[in-house]
């Protein structure tokens, strides 16, 4: 069952001219695709690709500019005062600099009951209430009365986690939630983030640029190329025998942990930097970078077609 549904999806970011808009930056254009209730859906692509602007657009922290956003069947868009509260418990947030999200001037009881207050939640014992979120994300009481700035990079990430429990959500948006983390912390961040979601059975996008994480946390993925989805499908199917060239490029990428196997693999290399999302190209926006680009790539943008369990955006299927 879906419990988030992109439809059409678009977001053009108008430049301002001295008297007049000079012309648009499609930031996401014409996008669908679900995510399932309890489960992971990675999106990955190259920076400035719109998978950030896609995470926003689903939460309303912007709104779109054609295209429909359902969570739990019913169109964001839409909702009453009443409901876009209740909509605000229900889909959260976790962003990806620990240092900036949260509150200097505010204790960790303060940033963990903050949303809790606003909301209107009553809660009998509130210093009990956040000790026991606090210990669910791997800290303890002793940290309640400390100040964001007395912690390393991955303790506020789980102070992050800790807030976003505390108003019981359905949905999380993880934008690049370890990016900003040493190498040695990002594992028991996504470690915690994984057992919370089985215990709380949570609903995951995970928006990231490091495809190994990508891969160890989503059940399906989708790959992003200037504003457009070029393939959906499950993950491990995904890195086993990806189909769009783009997506093998992207793959290829990868290093291997073994400086033979390293050597010897294929490697797909694309030409070129990625066009300006103000003046995509016409047809495929990959094409001009793409070893099997015809004649038809340049001409006409290539829709979904579903292969097998995948579903990929690819004039060669």
């Amino acid at each position: 069952m879906a419990l988030v549904e992109v439809i059409n999806l678009k977001k053009y970011f108008p430049l301002k001219g001295l008297f007049f808009t000079k012309g648009y930056v499609k930031a996401v254009d014409n996008i669908s695709f679900h995510i399932n209730k309890g489960e992971t859906f990675g999106l990955v692509g190259e920076s400035g690709c719109g998978k950030t602007t896609v995470g926003r657009l689903i939460l309303r922290l912007i709104d779109p500019t054609d295209g429909r956003i359902l969570f739990n069947g019913k169109d964001i868009m839409k909702l009453t005062k009443g409901e876009l509260n209740s909509f605000r418990r229900d889909a959260q947030i976790m962003f990806q600099d620990p240092y900036s999200s949260l509150n200097p001037r505010q204790t960790v009881f303060q940033i963990v009951m903050e949303p809790v207050r606003f909301h209107g939640i009553h809660v009998d014992d509130p210093e009990k209430f956040v000790v026991n979120l606090l210990e669910r994300v791997g800290l303890n009481e002793s940290h309640l009365y400390r100040y964001p700035h007395e912690f390393s990079g991955g303790q506020r990430q789980r102070i992050a986690i800790a807030r976003i429990l505390s108003l019981n959500p359905n949905f999380v948006v993880l934008d690049e939630p370890t990016s900003a983390l040493d190498v040695s912390v990002q594992a028991n961040i996504l470690n915690t983030l994984k057992d919370i979601q089985v215990q709380n059975d949570l609903t995951y996008l995970f928006i990231s640029h490091d495809l190994a994480i990508v891969k160890y946390m989503s059940h399906r993925i989708g790959v992003m190329y200037l504003g457009k989805l070029v393939e959906v499908g499950d993950s491990d199917e995904l890195f086993e025998e990806p189909l769009h060239p783009y997506t093998k490029a992207l793959f290829s990428a990868i290093p291997i942990p073994d400086p033979d196997t390293e050597k010897n693999k294929e490697r797909l290399v694309v030409r070129g930097e990625p066009p300006s999302p103000i003046n995509p190209p016409s047809g495929c926006r990959f094409h001009p970078r793409c070893p099997y680009s015809k004649d038809i790539c340049k001409e006409e943008d290539p829709e979904f077609r579903k292969i097998e369990e995948r579903e990929v955006a690819c004039w060669l299927y």
